[in-house]
């Protein structure tokens, strides 16, 4: 699927003008989709399927649970209030508009209510990027964390312990609690921008399970639960129906090719679908092409290119810029020191405390930065299991260890996992598509006016919410 695919699919959304320190601002007419992810984890546990993703959308599976999704309310349509005499919007619009930004205040979450993540984002960055010098590399934290929340739920004993212990958290009601957080901190779908999250439980039919999990997981990861004959064709095409339903048609290829084996007895799958745009777009007139020196040898591709006031940070190694999402959220571009690799990034603790930072960074300057930055289209997949490994997960990745004992007493294990991922950028902003398959059986200071910022070799880069959380964390090595 080309990039205009993704584009076509992801539709069309109004723009939404918000800045991050004040009230709401009406947006203006826009059309196009800023940014689009789409995130679906899938495991294999043995001869059992567990599959991270999903929403609850039309099946033909048997529903066992169906999660209650909250109500979302839609910006409304200035074209519904406009007097076509007068062309003025009445009163019931401002009604309308304030039911609308109530219901975006009420998905704010405490203050801090993520930050015993902070280990777990940091370990993700070496476990999940590194080992690849001179390839794109990209992931998605925030899906591996939902992902192993559910996966803490069916397990029990040493093997739910480790995943607490890597997820940070004191039990499983403090995770649960969490998780919940999360999700309705991330959950809206309101016309202008979206950012959702699902989950879902697979069972094979005639599985015997017990039920205690599953109300579990509907009430803290608003997963439903179904069962299927998995495997078949029949259970294979609704799965795949589901997958292209869950990620807006964006992973249209890969959901299209995902098939169980007859030996499935569970999946369980966890989705994230994002999008939006930049708040202020780069002038397509001003986009020329330029060099960016890879380590294979020099490329020439097109360069984003504004010269507007920034904040500009810098830290002992790298340097780096945000690009505001209408949102809310944010892009930061961390550009390496010369003879500093993009790699070398991932283990430096600096750059795990400014992206939580969340722009609260001392090294910070209000400049005119000349910016530029190559537009990419990549795709990347990542063997998670040796990540895992490293993180602290062994026991669910070991047959005879593994302990599924909450949900049934079939032996199941983490046998294989993986992350694929596609990001692209242009002049309007960016789109992005995700998948995880888990099979089971510095710079200086700046001068004192402008500075030049140019993203001319390999560079990180991260989408973060606008909680701050990490969606996407990648290193561009080639953009074209």
């Amino acid at each position: 699927m080309n990039r205009e695919d993704l584009y076509e699919a992801a539709g069309h959304i109004e723009e939404d003008i918000l800045a991050r320190s004040e009230g709401p601002r009406r947006p203006r007419r826009g059309r196009w989709l800023g940014v689009a992810a789409a995130v679906v984890a899938l495991a294999v546990v043995g001869g059992v399927l567990l599959w991270p993703g999903g929403s609850p959308l039309v099946t033909t599976a048997y529903a066992v649970r169906e999660a209650a999704y909250p109500e979302t309310v839609a910006y409304p349509n200035e074209e519904d209030y406009l007097d076509p005499a007068t062309g003025i919007l009445d009163d019931a619009f401002s009604e309308a508009y304030d039911a609308w930004w109530a219901s975006r205040q009420a998905r704010q979450q405490p203050e801090g209510y993520a930050d015993s993540l902070a280990a777990f984002w940091e370990k993700c960055l070496p476990a999940l990027l590194g080992g690849q010098a001179g390839e794109n590399a990209v992931c998605s934290p925030l899906n591996l964390y939902l992902a192993l929340g559910m996966l803490a739920e069916l397990t029990a004993g040493d093997t739910r312990q480790q995943i607490l212990d890597l997820l940070g958290a004191e039990s499983l009601e403090a995770l649960r609690t969490q998780a919940r957080q999360v999700w309705q901190g991330h959950y809206w779908q309101d016309g202008i921008s979206a950012s959702t999250l699902a989950s879902s439980l697979w069972l094979e039919e005639g599985l015997p399970f017990r039920e205690d999990p599953l109300d579990t997981l509907a009430e803290a990861y608003y997963a439903s639960t179904y069962q299927a004959d998995l495997g078949s064709e029949e259970g294979n095409q609704a799965l795949q129906t589901w997958l292209r339903d869950q990620t807006g048609g964006l992973l249209e290829d890969q959901a299209g090719s995902v098939t169980l084996s007859p030996d499935t007895l569970l999946a369980l799958a966890t989705t994230l679908y994002f999008q939006d745009r930049w708040a202020q777009e780069f002038p397509k007139s001003t986009t020329q092409p330029g060099t960016f020196h890879a380590l294979a040898g020099d490329q020439t591709c097109d360069f984003l290119r504004s010269d507007w006031t920034e904040t500009y940070y810098w830290a002992d190694h790298f340097a780096a810029v945000g690009k505001d999402l209408v949102s809310g959220g944010t892009m930061w571009f961390l550009l390496p020191d010369e003879g500093v690799a993009a790699e070398d990034l991932l283990t430096d603790p600096q750059t795990a405390a400014f992206l939580q930072a969340g722009g609260a960074w001392e090294n910070q300057r209000d400049l005119v930065v000349h910016l530029a930055i190559p537009k990419f289209d990549l795709s990347a997949r990542t063997d998670l299991t040796q990540g895992l490994r490293e993180m602290g997960l062994t026991q669910v990745l070991d047959p005879g260890e593994a302990d599924f004992s909450p949900l049934t007493e079939e032996p199941l294990w983490l046998g294989q996992a993986r992350q694929d991922v596609r990001v692209a950028i242009d002049e309007e902003g960016v789109t992005a598509a995700a998948y995880t398959v888990m099979e089971m059986a510095g710079a200086t200071a700046p001068p004192e006016e402008e500075v030049d910022f140019v993203l001319d070799r390999p560079f990180l880069f991260a989408v973060t919410s606008q909680d701050g959380l990490p969606l996407f964390v990648g290193i561009v090595h080639q953009p074209g």
